[in-house]
């Protein structure tokens, strides 16, 4: 019988810690790949990974089937990956944030569940993929009318609401928006023992034109 596959979700709070520690907006390119680069180190201490995707402020992981670390006991899944992201968040954050003092320790929660088959594991992640590129849309809209038309948060909010095409929003700001879907594998990153093992996430970039 073949063992269910083992996706872990990794969540980090962000609001708060993010306006705390000054992170740009729409999307603070630091805080994305200081999150990837804690992923791969994740990806290096734990071979049985078969890929991770990450969004925003979380990191969900795919643990092979066949994967029998700490005896396929979900409490230690959850516990080993929780720790071993916190302390590379906090190890690494001095080579992406080197203007910004770390204020306190940041705290990560997390999730296993399990999905019976691949098809099962693809649906999920391409739900992922899609809540980012939806949500990414709308924070790059409601960003620019806070900071390019001087709306407060509410008015911003309100405009999206009564729905603004997407291209209305981004055309008058003269903004163009791009998705760029990166795959590396396992071979370009230093120490990974297994070749096999790839990591996939979203870098979502802003082209603006003043």
């Amino acid at each position: 019988m073949v063992q269910p596959l083992l996706p872990f979700h990794q969540h980090l709070p962000l609001t708060s810690f993010a306006d705390q520690h000054e992170f740009k907006k729409p999307n603070d390119d630091r805080a994305l790949h200081l999150m990837t680069k804690c992923a791969q180190t994740v990806m290096q201490e734990l071979e049985d990974i078969a890929i991770a995707y990450g969004q925003s402020d979380e990191y969900s992981f795919v643990f092979k089937k066949k994967s029998k670390w700490f005896k396929r006991r979900a409490s230690k899944f959850m516990t080993h990956v929780v720790s071993q992201f916190a302390s590379s968040y906090v190890f690494y954050w001095k080579d992406y944030f080197k203007d910004q003092q770390l204020l306190y320790p940041p705290g990560f929660d997390g999730r296993i569940v399990l999905y019976p088959s691949n098809q099962n594991l693809k649906d999920y992640l391409s739900w992922r993929q899609a809540d980012c590129h939806i949500n990414n849309l709308y924070n790059t809209a409601f960003w620019m009318l806070v900071q390019r038309s001087g709306l407060t948060p509410v008015q911003a909010q309100d405009r999206l609401q009564v729905r603004i095409s997407r291209d209305y929003v981004l055309g008058t700001k003269k903004i163009s928006w791009s998705a760029e879907l990166c795959l590396a594998c396992s071979a370009a990153l230093a120490g990974f023992a297994v070749p096999s093992i790839i990591i996939l996430w979203v870098h979502i970039q802003q082209l603006l034109e003043l």
